[in-house]
C-alpha cells in the first residue's frame, strides 16, 4: 500500500510531528519572522530582464508582509558558463547596488546568489543585503561542481570562508546548491558560528531533483535548524533546473515547498521558539563526541 504521505515525487512532504511537539507550538506565543523563497527563471545574459523578474518578486513578498526573501543561485546572468564569464560584474557594479536599491525601496532583507568578479577572477557568490540596503554578509562558493556540463572549475576561483549574519533573532548561515552536499559546512555553520537558519541559493539541475529533497531535509534535520532554499526553474545552456524551492523547520517538517517547473514564491513563518523547542527535546549537540570528531 501506499504511504499517505508520500507525494509523487516519492518523498514524504506531508509528515508532522508528534502531537505533543504540535500543541506546545500553537501554545507557545511565539514571536515569528515571515520569509519568503523566490522560485524563478532567468534571462542568461540580460540583466535588466532579471532585475525586472527579482523586483516584482521583492515587491510580491513585501505586500504579503515578508521581511527576508531568498533568490536563487547566478541570478544576475543566469547559470550559463560562457555568458557569465562575459558578464560578471564586481559588486560595486552591475546587480548589486541596483538589489540594494530594492531593498531600501521595499524595507526588506534581500540575499541572492550573484556574480562576483575581482580582478581576474570570478566567484560564485551570494550577498545579503538588510532592510536598509547595507550588504551585511558576503559569502563565496566553496564548493565547486565537477560533473560535465557543469564543471565550474575552469570559470570559478573557489572561496575559502564561511559566512553567517545576524537578523533579529536568527543567525544564517550562508550556502549555493552544491554545498548541499557536504554536511560539514552546515555543521560548521551551526557549531562554529551559531547559525539556526540556513539558506541556500541554488541552480539545481533536473536529474537529481530526489538528491535535492532529501539533502535539504537532512541538513535541517541534523542540525536542528531552519532551511530556507530557493531553487531555478528554466532551461540555461542546455541545463533544466528543477524548482522545488522549500522551507523546512528544525524538526524536518517541510512548511512551504513550490512545484518543479514553473516560477513561485514560497513563504512561511520562522520562530526562535520552534528552535529551542526542538533542540530541548533532543539535545543532539550536546551530545557530539568532541573527543572523537
Amino acid at each position: 500500500m501506499e504511504h499517505p504521505n508520500v507525494n509523487r515525487l516519492g518523498l514524504i512532504a506531508a509528515y508532522r510531528p508528534p502531537c505533543d511537539l504540535a500543541f506546545h507550538r500553537n501554545a507557545l506565543q511565539i514571536e515569528a519572522m515571515k520569509i519568503a523563497a523566490a522560485q524563478i527563471a532567468c534571462a542568461p545574459g540580460d540583466l535588466e530582464a532579471n532585475l525586472r523578474t527579482i523586483k516584482d518578486f521583492a515587491s510580491r513578498a513585501k505586500d504579503a508582509g515578508v521581511e527576508l526573501i531568498v533568490f536563487p543561485e547566478m541570478i544576475d546572468t543566469g547559470y550559463s558558463m560562457p555568458v557569465i564569464q562575459k558578464h560578471a560584474s564586481s559588486w560595486t557594479e552591475g546587480a548589486v547596488p541596483q538589489l540594494q536599491e530594492m531593498a531600501k525601496q521595499f524595507s526588506l532583507a534581500i540575499i541572492a546568489g550573484v556574480s562576483d568578479r575581482e580582478g581576474p577572477r570570478i566567484y560564485n557568490g551570494q550577498v545579503f543585503i538588510d532592510a536598509g540596503g547595507n550588504i551585511r554578509a558576503k559569502y563565496r562558493k566553496t564548493h565547486l561542481v565537477t560533473a560535465a556540463p557543469l564543471d565550474e572549475r575552469p570559470l570559478f576561483a573557489a572561496g575559502d570562508t564561511f559566512a553567517s549574519c545576524k537578523l533579529d533573532k536568527f543567525n544564517l548561515g550562508l550556502t549555493i546548491c552544491y554545498d548541499l552536499r557536504f554536511p560539514e559546512i552546515c555543521r560548521a555553520l551551526a557549531v562554529e558560528h551559531s547559525a539556526n537558519v540556513f539558506v541556500n541559493s541554488s541552480a539545481w539541475p533536473l536529474p537529481r531533483l530526489d538528491h535535492l529533497r532529501i539533502l535539504a531535509l537532512a541538513r535541517a534535520i541534523e542540525n536542528q535548524c531552519y532551511l530556507v532554499l530557493a531553487n531555478r526553474v528554466g532551461t540555461d545552456d542546455g541545463v533544466t533546473f528543477c524548482g522545488t524551492s522549500v522551507i523546512i523547520d528544525p524538526y524536518g517538517v517541510i512548511v512551504a515547498a513550490a512545484s518543479a517547473d514553473r516560477e513561485e514564491l514560497i513563504q512561511a513563518e520562522i520562530s526562535e521558539e520552534v528552535i529551542n523547542s526542538v533542540r530541548g527535546r533532543m539535545a543532539v549537540f550536546d551530545h557530539r563526541r568532541q573527543d572523537l570528531y
